[in-house]
């Protein structure tokens, strides 16, 4: 009986000091291995799993996820305004470089690294722009403010994805600067609509007037062609009368009219001259 519950107690006692010689590893972390007897930190990063080891050595986890990290920040901008933007930043450590990592930083890479990095740059970048500005450009300032601040943490072995605006707050008469500003840019948008419209109408006109007035042109052109093609018939058929019309062609057409009456005058000429009775009705 004796012998049976020291056996089970040895069995107990090893499979305690088993389960101490191991650690686990969790998806979305890395890990290092830590032999401070012989090795000390390993290089190679661990991946997620279960990983045996002496009781005295031990395995070392960062976290390699994506994680957001959000500030409030004090600004002022390029006319001399104060406001309050609440801005977040996309970050995590390099798989690969935990290991210079873990030796130059630490797990709280975000407060030593980035956090006073991020800071300086989200308020250099707003100070280049005007108040009223900011809002519209927001995402042109995510964007200066992200390769800032992956130029100021270049070799610290971290990673950045992205930058936000998530809220400005601005004082009422800020507010009411930006209202007025926004109905300027409305007005003049209608404006410019109206222009284009007023524009374009003249145009039309102008194009349509220009129509009308080839048209009239043309018109002209017919017309005056037509009257010089009728005035050279005209002409042509008043030099062939010319032409054709003698003496004896005007006595033939009287003689030849039943209703005439002549009287006939000796001239001692070729011809004979036809003169008309004035009782001719």
């Amino acid at each position: 009986m004796k012998q049976r519950l020291g056996f089970t107690l040895l069995l107990a006692v090893a499979a305690l000091w088993l389960t101490g010689c191991g650690s686990m590893v969790d998806p979305g972390e890395a890990g290092l291995r830590w032999r401070p007897v012989t090795f000390g930190l390993s290089e190679e990063p661990l991946r997620e799993g279960f990983y045996w080891h002496l009781p005295w050595n031990d395995v070392h986890t960062i976290s390699v996820q994506w994680k957001t990290f959000g500030e409030r920040i004090d600004v002022l901008t390029h006319d001399d305004l104060h406001i309050r933007v609440d801005a977040s930043v996309v970050a995590r450590p390099m798989v690969k470089e935990i290991y210079q990592l873990a030796l130059e930083i630490g797990p709280d890479f975000y407060e030593r690294i980035i956090k006073p990095e991020f800071l300086t740059v989200v308020r250099s970048t707003m100070a280049e722009f005007i108040m009223v500005e900011i809002p519209e450009k927001s995402r042109i300032i995510e964007a200066m403010t992200l390769k800032l601040l992956r130029e100021s943490i270049k070799g610290k072995h971290l990673a950045l994805d992205r930058v936000s605006i998530n809220h400005i707050e601005f004082t009422a008469g800020m507010l009411r600067a930006i209202e007025a500003k926004l109905t300027k840019e409305q007005e003049k948008i209608q404006k410019d609509f109206e222009l284009a419209i007023a524009v374009k109408d003249a145009a039309i006109a102008r194009e349509k007037a220009k129509g009308e007035g080839d048209a009239l042109e043309i018109l002209a052109r017919g017309e005056a062609e037509a009257q010089k093609i009728r005035a050279g018939g005209q002409a042509e058929a008043q030099r062939i009368i010319d032409q054709t019309l003698t003496t004896k062609f005007l006595q033939y057409k009287a003689f030849d009219n039943p209703n005439a009456k002549f009287i006939f005058i000796p001239t001692g000429q070729e011809g004979l001259p036809i003169i008309l009775s004035p009782e001719i009705q």
